[in-house]
Order: structure tokens, then C-alpha cells, then sequence
């Protein structure tokens, strides 16, 4: 469904002759999903927030960004059981009743208020991180990418107060983008309801799922940002490549392997996040909204809506980009080492001394060179590889 989706009027009439006709797809396997979506996201995501706040003594901007990340997607899992109920039920509620309304101006805008908050604060990681490198293992001739940031910004970078500005102003950004769309239709809903008949009306119908004018120009602005977001990230992977090519070429980069190798990954991992979750569901969206409005008039005898496969398409990605909520946490365990300490030392368990080093920026570093001298132990002040 889409958070802007308002029947108006004349939409409410068009459509009311006509239904979706759901399939399991959408009766069954969507409930399914999200229940378990919400059984293991939800836990995953306490644990996660409880260690970042309880257990990790040295807070670093990195642990800002993921302890955000983790509040937005336990905000996210808190959706899914009404997301759920409405798939489940959503064609014998009535459109006007409080389960329906409560779905469509409360569970689903938060839904996509957090997708975004994480698109964007993966984005931001990404980018930090690929600065931060190439801040402290640029050869005699910097990297183009920094030459372009403002010095005051690189700075910036390090420090915990920016992180958490970086990450209010996503959330506000998100909310103020989404949250008046969605106020000013409630308005508009309850305003229009004593024009029109539509106590009769199901919560699961055409203009629920297809969406008018608003919310189209609403998904494609949603649209954009995701994919300058994937392109900073996929931007972010090809400057390390290029970086690692210099310093296995250049004299001037004492730089280990090793360690622009784990940054790679963990920027790839990212992509890999954005291209599973996210891509395909961004990529169908304008499709499935070209067709709704190039859509010919409904023909008499029709009982079913002809976008009643692709609307169950289109829910079906949606539910996959929900599902990073619960795919997060597992990030974290793999690539934040502090993280995946404490985590293991919360259940009993030890680490083996052969894992992954994390690597920090010592201020005492010279330029130029970051190699095996910047390991440090988890209880030390760092900054993660992540």
C-alpha cells in the first residue's frame, strides 16, 4: 500500500465496481512473512541497542550511526504485525473502520519512514568510511573524492556530536517529509467522507494499493533518493577499488592490504544490503506506477482489477525491503568486531584471537601509512572497519 494513497471522490466511485482479488500470496505468505519478520527482527534489534548503549564503553560516530540504525529498524518491526493483520484480513475490514485507518495512516507511513532512514544512514556509513580512508592512506597525490569535501567536513567525521547530528537530521528529514502527506489526506479523508458512501468499501481495495496523483509524485521523490543513495554507495566501492590498484602500484602508499580489503568488503556488504532488500523493489515501483496510469477504463463484467498481480508483486518487494530489519543485526555481528565481542561474551562464548582486527585512525599516525600498528583490543577507544 502506499502511505500517501487517498481515495478521493471520483477515485472511490471509479474503483468501487471492481476489487483485487488476492491470492495466498497475499492471504497466506505475506502474514506468514511479516510475523516472523517481527519475531526475530524485534529481539535482534534490543540486543543490538543493548549493547551498543550497555556494553560499548568507547563510544565511536560508529556505533551512532548502527545504535540508529537499530532504533529505526525496531520502530520498523513494530509495523509488520499490523502490516500482517491487514494482508490477512484487509478485504473483510471496512475502509472507514479503526483497524483499517490505523494501517494506513499509522503503520504504513512509519514502514517507510524507516526504510529510508536506513537507506540513508547506510549511505552515510558507506561514505564515512571510504573518506576516512582515503583521509589517512592517500599517496603524495590526494585523492580527487577529498579534494572535492570541504577539509572542515573531513574533521568532522571524527567526531561523536556530528554523527549524532547526521543521524537527527535524517530523522527529521524522513518524518518531514512523509508524516505531513499523511496528515493532510486523514484530513482530507474525513473531510470527504460525508460526500461519499463508502462505509461498504474494504480497507484492501484499488485506491488503497494503486494510489492517486500525490501519491505517485510522493514514491517517485522516494524513488530518486533511493537511487542517489545507491549510487554514492556503488561510487564509494569503485573509488576503493581504484585506491587499491594505486597502492599496490604506488611507492608512496604503505598502506596494508588487508586492511583497504576489509573496507571493500565492508562497503560491498552495503551494496549487497541495498541491491537484495532494496533495488528490486525500486525498480518495479515506477513500472507499477507508468501502468497504473496508463491504465484504460475498467470494462463492464470485470469483478477483478487487471493490477491485482502486479499489486501483489509490488507488496512482495515491499516486504523484502522490510526485511533488512531483521538482516541488520547480522551485519553487525560480521562486521563490527566490538560488536561481535560483546555479543559472543553476552552468551558465554570467546572469540578466537585469530579474527578480524578492527582498525582505528591514531592521531599519531603519520600520513600515509596504516598498516598493522593501528590494531587495537575491543576495550580500546576505536573506530570500526565497518
Amino acid at each position: 500500500m502506499d502511505y500517501s494513497s487517498s481515495p478521493s471522490v471520483n477515485s472511490m466511485h471509479a474503483s468501487s465496481s471492481v476489487s483485487l482479488c488476492p491470492t495466498p500470496a497475499t492471504l497466506i505468505f505475506l502474514p506468514l512473512v511479516y510475523t516472523l519478520l517481527f519475531l526475530t527482527a524485534v529481539p535482534g534489534n534490543i540486543l543490538s541497542l543493548w549493547i551498543f548503549h550497555h556494553r560499548i564503553s568507547n563510544v565511536s560516530p560508529i556505533n551512532i550511526y548502527l545504535s540508529h540504525l537499530s532504533l529505526s529498524n525496531l520502530i520498523l518491526s513494530l509495523t509488520t504485525p499490523f502490516l500482517g493483520a491487514y494482508y490477512a484480513w484487509g478485504i473483510t475490514w471496512t475502509f472507514r473502520g479503526v483497524l483499517c485507518q490505523l494501517v494506513l495512516h499509522g503503520a504504513t507511513p512509519i514502514l517507510h519512514i524507516n526504510i529510508y532512514i536506513g537507506v540513508m544512514i547506510l549511505t552515510w556509513v558507506a561514505v564515512s568510511r571510504l573518506v576516512s580512508l582515503l583521509q589517512h592512506t592517500h599517496a603524495a597525490r590526494p585523492s580527487a573524492c577529498l579534494a572535492l569535501m570541504p577539509t572542515r567536513l573531513t574533521h568532522c567525521l571524527k567526531k561523536v556530536s556530528f554523527a549524532r547530528g547526521v543521524c537527527i537530521a535524517v530523522w527529521l528529514i524522513n518524518v518531514g517529509a512523509i508524516v505531513p502527506v499523511t496528515v493532510f489526506y486523514s484530513v482530507k479523508e474525513a473531510i470527504s467522507a460525508n460526500e461519499t458512501k463508502s462505509d461498504k468499501e474494504v480497507c484492501y481495495n484499488p485506491t488503497v494499493e494503486i494510489g492517486a496523483n500525490t501519491s505517485a509524485a510522493c514514491n517517485l521523490a522516494a524513488i530518486t533518493i533511493f537511487y542517489v543513495c545507491y549510487a554514492l554507495v556503488l561510487l564509494s566501492y569503485m573509488t576503493v577499488l581504484r585506491h587499491i590498484r594505486r597502492s599496490r602500484k604506488s611507492a608512496h602508499i604503505a598502506t596494508s592490504q588487508s586492511l583497504l580489503g576489509r573496507v571493500l568488503r565492508n562497503i560491498v556488504v552495503v551494496q549487497i544490503v541495498l541491491s537484495v532488500c532494496l533495488l528490486p523493489y525500486h525498480i518495479f515501483k515506477p513500472i507499477f506506477i507508468s501502468l497504473a496510469s496508463k491504465q484504460a477504463q475498467l470494462m463492464p463484467g470485470h469483478d477483478c482489477h487487471p493490477l491485482s498481480g502486479l499489486v501483489e508483486v509490488k507488496n512482495s518487494l515491499l516486504l523484502l525491503a522490510a526485511l533488512r530489519g531483521s538482516t541488520d543485526p547480522v551485519m553487525y555481528f560480521l562486521l563490527d568486531k566490538t560488536f561481535r565481542q560483546q555479543t559472543l561474551k553476552l552468551f558465554g562464548k570467546k572469540q578466537s584471537t585469530s579474527g578480524i582486527w578492527l582498525w582505528t585512525v591514531s592521531g599519531t599516525a603519520k600520513p600515509g601509512q596504516l598498516g598493522d600498528s593501528t590494531r587495537t583490543p575491543a576495550n580500546s577507544s576505536h573506530e570500526s572497519a565497518f
